[in-house]
């Protein structure tokens, strides 16, 4: 295996993961919230907020794997 072939194959699996990752933590964060949503209809505001932010910062980890990504890609 070539070191191109490498770079290709590991930005492809980088990108996967951090993708299914996120995916599963959004998931879990949103399902947490409604159910707590569902439980304590008055904290909804405070609910929201913790879990948009949550949200955000799981987001940034597969913007960070899509730079990775494109940095592998760019010593192709």
């Amino acid at each position: 295996m070539t070191p191109q072939v490498a770079i290709a194959l590991g930005s492809a699996l980088v990108l996967g993961l951090a993708a299914f990752g996120c995916a599963l933590g959004i998931g879990r964060a949103v399902a947490s919230a409604m159910d707590a949503t569902g439980r304590q209809p008055d904290a909804s505001g405070k609910i929201m907020v913790n879990m948009l932010l949550g949200c955000a910062l799981i987001e940034a980890l597969s913007l960070y794997a899509l730079v990775f990504a494109f940095a592998l890609l760019g010593k192709m």
